[in-house]
């Protein structure tokens, strides 16, 4: 465990890099209030961080810049999750206040807010739509030989899907196929039901198995929205770096494990290897669940560089998680 004094002058260290992204040198944080030592001491104190892995120096004749170690000491022993200044916490609710819509449009919107807010990538998981009740299934004719099945769910979801109908069937079919699905779907999850007892009309069967088939696959897909990736790009010189962070935020697999696993772990704030995707070890990832009525619907997350500011990232993933929560509990 560290002394007061080197605490302070670690927290002034970091805070400074991730102000001016620039290596910081005794001079500089001698002068900062609750350090308030001689250059010296400061010179003295940075070498023993840098020995205890919390510091590192670039170069011989530069200051010192925060390691993963560093900034993890910052994250669990420096700080709490800040407020938002006035005008973003307004931002969050006048967003909010003005949100309606289907929910998958709500949650794209949700990750262009928070890439507005932190200057980072965001990352928004919505609702597994496979578990979420049934309010209505209707089936639409396009052609003589398509049809779109359209899923309205519990939480806010709508699910379109092509579908092909069998020769010879005629709209009434296709409105007998909507009835029978519907009867049998509403009020239910999607996943709960295994196939679609027959209705006695085999062209309207038909319909409806294809209708339920194709709508069970689309709801089995993860909700994942990315927004802000060519944001955070901006973070790094490094050309190697921004090709690997561009091309992992491009697999929606590995953004949803890295989400999940997390939060499985119990975490808000995983840093640089900490996350365990190595494409992105020079990132950190700050993630909130979010929650209505007590069930977990998604999540809600930034990731950028590790020298991000964590206050902020903190404080506004935690108020977007909270409203977004809200937001779907009330129904939108």
């Amino acid at each position: 465990m560290l002394d007061d004094r080197k605490t302070a002058i670690l927290s002034a260290v970091v805070q400074e890099y991730i102000a001016t992204a620039q290596p910081v040198g005794s001079s500089h944080i001698a002068n900062v209030p609750g350090v308030q030592v001689s250059p010296a001491t400061v010179r003295n104190d940075m070498a023993a961080l840098e020995q205890e892995g919390f510091l590192i120096q670039p170069h011989t004749s530069a200051g010192r810049v925060p390691t993963d170690k560093g900034y993890r000491f910052f994250v669990d022993h420096l700080t709490e999750p800040g407020r938002l200044d006035e005008s973003r916490s307004a931002q969050v609710g006048d967003f909010f206040s003005a949100a309606h819509g289907r929910l998958e449009e709500l949650l794209h919107q949700t990750s262009d807010l928070l890439t507005r807010l932190t200057n980072s990538a965001s990352v928004v998981l919505g609702p597994a739509a496979a578990a979420a009740v049934v309010r209505s299934v209707q089936i639409v004719s396009l052609t003589a030989t398509t049809a779109t099945a359209i899923l309205v769910l519990s939480n806010g979801t709508v699910t379109n899907e092509v579908i092909d109908i069998p020769e010879g069937a005629d709209d009434d079919d296709i409105r007998r196929a909507a009835a029978h699905l519907d009867s049998v779907l509403s009020g239910c999850s999607i996943a709960d039901t295994a196939a679609v007892e027959s209705a006695g009309e085999a062209r309207a069967d038909a319909i409806a198995s294809e209708a339920l088939e194709a709508l069970r696959r689309a709801s089995s897909d993860d909700q994942v929205y990315v927004g802000g990736a060519s944001t955070v790009a901006d973070s790094f010189d490094a050309v190697e770096v921004v090709r690997d962070v561009l091309h992992t935020l491009e697999q929606q697999f590995v953004v949803v494990s890295l989400v999940q696993n997390i939060l499985d772990r119990g975490m808000s704030v995983a840093i640089g290897v900490e996350h365990g995707v190595e494409p992105l070890a020079a990132c950190s990832v700050v993630v909130a669940p979010v929650v209505a009525d007590g069930e977990h619907l998604g999540s809600v997350g930034v990731l950028g560089p590790t020298r991000m500011n964590y206050p902020q990232a903190l404080a506004t993933v935690g108020l977007v998680s909270d409203r977004l929560g809200r937001h779907i509990g009330d129904g939108g």
